[in-house]
């Protein structure tokens, strides 16, 4: 598995894995993503500011995060202090064919080194009430559950925030 950012040519495969991603999520009960978001302008804005990164494997895009320092103020609602910079990743998705893989937890992992490469101390993460995937990925990787919230850009929705603090 290689680890690299996105480029513009990346663009079509990430939507193919969004496209994969969305009606499993939606079966699911999980109504964060749907066919409007996340879409190929969120992607090549994230590409543009270089913080979309992505899970390469046999050539294939098998997973996508941007990671940023963008806190929702919402955060604060969860007892976060969002004027202290952190890493924070989005739009974390894997690949229906390549989940169980290790891909969220290597992008993840790329979002550590980010902090630790950049000198900030906290990493932070959201989901969807009813992605249980992550909820028992993010513990499994040192974050610990700060709150629940709801996002004024994603109306009747519930969001857990997770943070893990690095030293």
């Amino acid at each position: 598995m290689i680890i690299r950012r996105a480029t513009s040519n990346d663009i079509p495969q990430i939507m193919n894995l969004v496209a994969g991603v969305v009606p499993v999520m939606i079966a699911a009960g999980n109504f964060q993503w749907n066919q409007d978001y996340p879409n190929a302008e969120v992607f090549a804005d994230d590409i543009s500011l270089n913080q979309l990164w992505v899970a390469e494997i046999d050539g294939q895009i098998a997973g996508v995060s941007a990671i940023t320092t963008d806190q929702d103020e919402e955060y604060a609602d969860a007892g976060l202090d969002i004027t202290q910079t952190a890493i924070v990743t989005h739009r974390l998705a894997v690949s229906i064919h390549h989940q169980g893989r290790g891909v969220a937890a290597a992008l993840l992992q790329q979002a550590e080194t980010e902090a630790q490469t950049r000198g900030i101390k906290a990493l932070r993460v959201d989901t969807n009430t009813a992605n249980h995937a992550t909820q028992k990925l993010f513990p499994k990787l040192g974050y610990s559950l700060a709150g629940e919230i709801s996002l004024k850009i994603r109306p009747g929705l519930r969001f857990l925030c997770y943070e893990k603090r690095i030293e």
